[in-house]
Order: structure tokens, then C-alpha cells, then sequence
């Protein structure tokens, strides 16, 4: 006998969303929903608390499937991924080296960087016994450089006879130097790029137009900036190549995205399942067919951002790249360069691209991403996020065009500036944790010391250039510092310093507000790596006072509850007689009578930490 399926249902009435909101405001006694529950995201868009059917029953190619124009849900019928790594080494042949010993264990897609003295002829040696049947190959170079590489890359493949069989890459981006330097490509960019495509046209699945985004991932952009400028430096390479002469469908087929992932994990999934369904949009106005053609579909290399990665408590990034790495294989893309932990300070060891490999296979061998397509498709959530993203994508790509396209406004420095104002907005987030860098900004390894690990500062822009900032660009240029620089500096200030701090709790009163206190204060002066001495509690500010001088305290943090500290504040201000700085740990509502007798700092949720621990390096320092 069949079960009736319908019975489980019968016993959950639906609910409204009129109710729904009724028990939440019940709930809140009084407090404002929208500020308590709703989101106002970087993008421009708020995010509710929870979503519903009717959220997205108007919204466009939903009811699509995977491999189905738009490709909202993907190019393709399954979800499998390459793994990509950065081939390295000091030379040519140690690049070889590097090149077949990381494909034996597990790299389905190479890197290849022809930057400093390797020359095109070098990529010969580099790919020495590499099967270029089955294996990816992606080369990036001086965009001076891209035509001579073309041509070894294209003998390399003719030569194993691989023309029908070979997948890859030549990122030829002439506009790497505006935006890295501020100067702009010195040969005819039209002209350049012709004379590539026809040197890469015998090898179809050989691509030659980059979109790198992951430029401005690594500057601090917002989600939507990178997707819509992403999307305008895509158009910019259709239109300079169809008013060439060349085939809309065949420029398309040349264009490969290379993007960066965030740690907003399921904004970053929208991210690239918008990214998909705007680009097909585009390249069909240009009158590709995307019948019986794979011209439309988008084709996207994921890479991890460098923009949240951090020096200090280093092995942290593996957390952040593990969930960005998530991210990008649950949306789809073809290909994903999880970056080794330790970049921002050294050279990768064996180690760290073990693990950084290894990260993808435990996605995709352990946890069977690769099994499931879109498995974020019909998700309220992400749906309505990825409709959201789309439409503030898609009005930045029409004001792009509206104001003369890519490079138009590229070469005035608009684009560079804009991204800028992001990223300083999102340092200014970091300083004030509203944006989260565990182990740097919050819950810091207060005794780690990193000042003799660092071996090199990297490039943080992840393009093979120079760290020092050009001395006479054309245009404003980008501004590759990470989330986490101006902190590291900070502690880094502190461990050259001749005189470490010490941070002593005077704990006091309310055992609940006292320990609360105690916690968030040496969590707050330990990102600057000072040492903290905490305590369990004193019976009078004078038995306080005594034990920090006998610790010989730099500065003293008064913990105790707001009520409280109208008599101990002023105590312990007059017992310290400026022996040491005197920090009231909170916002009191007494603190302008406390100011009025000379007590300067107070320490709370709503101050900004750096600039307030940049102002007590400035007084402790040595």
C-alpha cells in the first residue's frame, strides 16, 4: 500500500508571512526591526532576516537548468572543477621541475608566470614532459611579451599534436599597467590583440582575452564593483575585437574571467551565478547565437583573495580560503587557485601548497561538490542575493558604458579611484571591527611573534609587479594593501620596540561586568601584541593600583560596571598619580564628569581600535 506523503505536510498549518513578522515584532518587545535584524550589505541592498516563495516568484531563469541560456545554474550538466596551482622556481628548468611534481599529486591546471628574466623561449623548457592533452596550461607575461608567447605555446602544443585536445590560457592584459601603475599599454591595443588571436586562432580552446578581476578583489572592491567592472572590461574586449572584423562568437569563445572569491560566502556564490547570467546577456546583444554555441557561456578561473589574508596568526587564512574555495565550487566555476597560507610572508613551502592542494580535494573527493550542480539554485536566500547582486552589477557595467566604456574610463583613473574608496572604506571597517580579521583584529595570538618568520613582503596584487608604486603614473593606480597591513605594522611596531608594554586589568566590583570588561580589553591591546596581564578581581582600587605598579604596568584598564565607575574611576585615577596611562574600559554614562577630572581614555565597541592603539604605540614605544 502506498504511504500518503501528504499526511507530514497536514501537520504544519502554513504560516503567512504576515505572521511570521507578527511573532518576530513580538519578539524584538518594542526594539526596530530594521535595525536589529536587516542587513545593509557593501552592495547598495539590504538583506532580510528570512525569505519566502514569494520573494523570488518574479525573478528571471530560475526555472532554468543547468547548461540551459542564461546558465544562471551553470555552463554545464555536472560540477566538476580543475584544480590549479602556480608553477615556481628560480629558473626554467626548476620551474619543470616544480611543474611535473605537482602534477603527480593531484594539480589538473598549471600557472605559469614569465615574469623578471624568463622569456618566452623559456616555456619550452618549463613544459618538458607536461601533457598538454590533459593538462591546463594558463601563462601570464608582460603583455609586451604575449605574442612571442603565444607563438612557443602554439609550437608546444603543435608539437605533441594536442591543437584539438589542449585547454588554457594567455593572459594578455594590456591594462594591467593603468591600473597596477597608472601607465597605460605603449603598443596599439586593437592591433595587438588581432595579431594574438590569429597566432592562437589554429587552437580553439586556447584563450587570449583576460578579464582580471581578481585585481580589484585583491584592492578591498566591493562584490558588486568586482562583477560589474569584470563585466565592462569583458564588453570592452568584444567591442575593440568585432569593430576589428572578427566574429562575435569567436571573440567570445577567447574571453576567460579570471575572478577573485571573498569570505562572504553566500554572497560570493551569487557572485558568480550572477556573473554568469549577465555575461551571456551581454555577449548575445552582440549577436552571438548561443544555439547550438557555447559562445555565450562564461568562462570563470576562481582564485582566492589575498585581500584578507593575514601575517600574523597565519594558519587562520586556511580557514578563510577553505570557505572562499567552497564558495566558488558550489557556484560553478571551471577552475580554482586556493592560495597557500603563508604568501604573505614567504616563499610557499612544500608544505603550505600541500595543504592549499589539499583543500580542494577534500571538497571535491570528500565532500562530493563536484557530484551536485548548483546546489544553491531554488535556495530563497541565494536567489534573491544573486538577483540583488545582478541589478547593482548590471547598473554600474550601464554606467560604465554610458561614460565611454572600460579603458575610456581606466584611463582616467575613475575605476582605479573608485575601487580605492572601497578598500579604504573597508580598512576603516577593520579598524573598527565591523569587518572581522580573526587573529588580527579580534581574539589576537597576544604573545605570536612574526617579526623573524617574514622572509618577503609579496606582491599583494598576485601579478608578478613591483611592490614600489610608480613615481610618475599617468593616472591613479590601485591600491593592493590588505585588510590586515596597517594592524600587522602596528605589532610589528611593538616587537621592534626596545620595550614591550604591559596591559594590567584592575578588575573590580560586578563580577559579571568585570570579566566581560577584563576579556574585551585584553583582547583590544593585544592586537597591538602588548602583554596583558589579567587578574581575577581586587577588593579596593588601592590593593589594584599596588599590584599593577608592582607588575610595573604601562597602561591600567579599569574593569569594573558602569554604575561603579563614578566612585573608582576617579580613585584610581588619583591613586596611579600618572604612573601609568589610566583606560576606563567602557562608555559610561558619567564620562564627561570623569574627563572633567583629567581621565582621557576610554576604551568601548563603538571606538576605532587602530587609530586608538596607533595613538598608545605613539606614548609607550621605545
Amino acid at each position: 500500500m502506498a504511504k500518503d506523503n501528504n499526511k507530514l505536510f497536514d501537520m504544519f498549518p502554513p504560516v503567512s508571512t504576515e505572521e511570521w513578522m507578527a511573532k518576530i515584532n513580538a519578539d524584538l518587545k518594542g526594539a526596530d526591526f530594521a535595525k536589529k535584524l536587516v542587513w545593509r550589505t557593501n552592495e547598495g541592498f539590504n538583506v532580510q532576516p528570512f525569505y519566502r516563495r514569494e520573494d523570488i516568484k518574479d525573478l528571471t531563469a530560475i526555472d532554468t537548468l543547468p547548461g540551459e541560456f542564461p546558465y544562471l545554474r551553470g555552463t554545464r550538466d555536472n560540477n566538476d572543477w580543475l584544480i590549479r596551482q602556480e608553477v615556481i622556481g628560480e629558473n626554467a628548468e626548476a620551474m619543470n621541475r616544480h611543474a611535473l611534481e605537482i602534477l603527480s599529486k593531484g594539480v589538473q591546471a598549471l600557472g605559469i608566470s614569465l615574469f623578471g628574466d624568463l622569456e618566452a623561449a623559456d616555456l619550452k623548457v618549463i613544459l618538458k614532459d607536461v601533457d598538454l592533452k590533459k593538462v591546463e596550461v594558463n601563462v601570464s607575461s608582460c603583455p609586451r611579451k604575449a605574442v612571442d608567447v603565444a607563438k612557443v605555446l602554439v609550437e608546444c602544443i603543435n608539437a605533441q599534436n594536442a591543437a584539438d585536445d589542449f585547454r588554457g590560457s594567455i593572459d594578455f592584459n594590456p591594462f594591467r599597467g593603468l591600473l597596477i601603475k597608472g601607465k597605460k599599454f605603449p603598443k596599439d591595443i586593437k592591433e595587438t590583440a588581432v595579431e594574438l588571436y590569429n597566432v592562437v586562432k589554429p587552437v580553439k580552446a586556447l584563450r587570449c582575452f583576460p578579464v582580471d578581476s581578481y585585481l580589484l578583489n585583491n584592492c578591498g572592491a566591493f562584490i558588486y564593483q568586482e562583477l560589474g567592472y569584470a563585466l565592462a572590461w569583458g564588453a570592452e574586449w568584444m567591442t575593440l575585437l568585432t569593430e576589428a572584423g572578427l566574429n562575435p562568437c569567436e571573440v567570445a569563445l577567447r574571453i576567460k574571467f579570471n575572478m577573485g572569491i571573498g569570505s562572504n560566502y553566500f554572497m560570493e556564490i551569487a557572485k558568480f551565478r550572477a556573473a554568469r547570467m549577465l555575461w551571456a546577456e551581454i555577449v548575445k546583444a552582440y549577436g552571438a547565437n548561443p544555439e547550438g554555441c557555447d559562445c555565450c557561456k562564461m568562462m570563470v578561473h576562481a582564485v582566492t583573495s589575498r585581500f584578507n589574508m593575514t601575517i600574523y596568526d597565519a594558519h587562520v587564512n586556511l580557514l578563510r580560503s577553505m570557505t572562499e574555495s567552497m564558495s566558488a565550487a558550489l557556484a560553478g566555476v571551471d577552475s580554482i587557485e586556493t592560495l597557500p597560507f603563508d604568501l604573505t610572508y614567504k616563499k610557499p613551502d612544500d608544505f603550505s601548497e600541500r595543504i592549499a592542494r589539499n583543500q580542494q580535494v577534500l571538497l571535491r573527493d570528500e565532500s562530493h561538490l563536484d557530484k551536485v550542480v548548483d546546489p544553491a539554485g531554488g535556495s530563497y536566500y541565494v536567489e534573491v542575493l544573486t538577483a540583488s547582486i545582478a541589478a547593482q552589477a548590471w547598473k554600474l557595467f550601464n554606467e560604465v558604458e554610458d561614460n565611454g566604456g572600460f579603458y575610456a574610463l581606466l584611463s582616467k583613473g575613475d575605476i582605479q579611484g573608485k575601487v580605492n574608496e572601497s578598500g579604504v572604506k573597508r580598512h576603516v571597517d577593520v579598524a573598527r571591527r565591523k569587518e572581522i580579521l580573526l587573529g588580527t583584529n579580534q581574539y589576537p595570538n597576544v604573545n605570536e611573534k612574526a617579526l623573524d618568520k617574514i622572509e618577503q613582503t609579496s606582491c599583494s596584487c598576485g601579478c608578478a609587479c613591483t611592490q614600489d608604486a610608480p613615481e610618475n603614473g599617468d593616472v591613479q593606480w590601485l591600491n593592493f594593501d590588505r585588510a590586515a597591513s596597517q594592524f600587522e605594522q602596528l605589532r610589528l611596531d611593538t616587537e621592534k620596540s626596545a620595550h614591550r608594554p604591559k596591559v594590567f586589568m584592575l578588575t573590580i566590583g560586578n563580577l559579571a561586568m568585570r570579566l566581560a570588561r577584563a576579556q574585551f580589553s585584553g583582547n583590544f591591546f593585544g592586537c597591538a601584541g602588548y602583554e596583558i596581564i589579567d587578574n581575577i578581581g581586587f577588593e579596593t582600587v588601592e590593593e589594584g593600583v599596588k599590584a599593577a605598579l608592582d607588575k610595573k604596568a604601562d597602561v591600567v584598564v579599569l574593569c569594573s560596571s558602569d554604575d561603579e565607575y563614578a566612585q573608582y574611576a576617579p580613585e584610581a585615577f588619583k591613586a596611579l598619580d600618572g604612573k601609568a596611562l589610566f583606560v576606563v574600559a567602557g562608555a559610561p554614562a558619567c564620562m564627561d564628569e570623569l574627563k572633567a577630572q583629567g581621565i582621557e581614555n576610554f576604551i568601548h565597541v563603538k571606538v576605532n581600535v587602530l587609530d586608538t592603539l596607533i595613538d598608545f604605540n605613539a606614548k609607550l614605544l621605545k
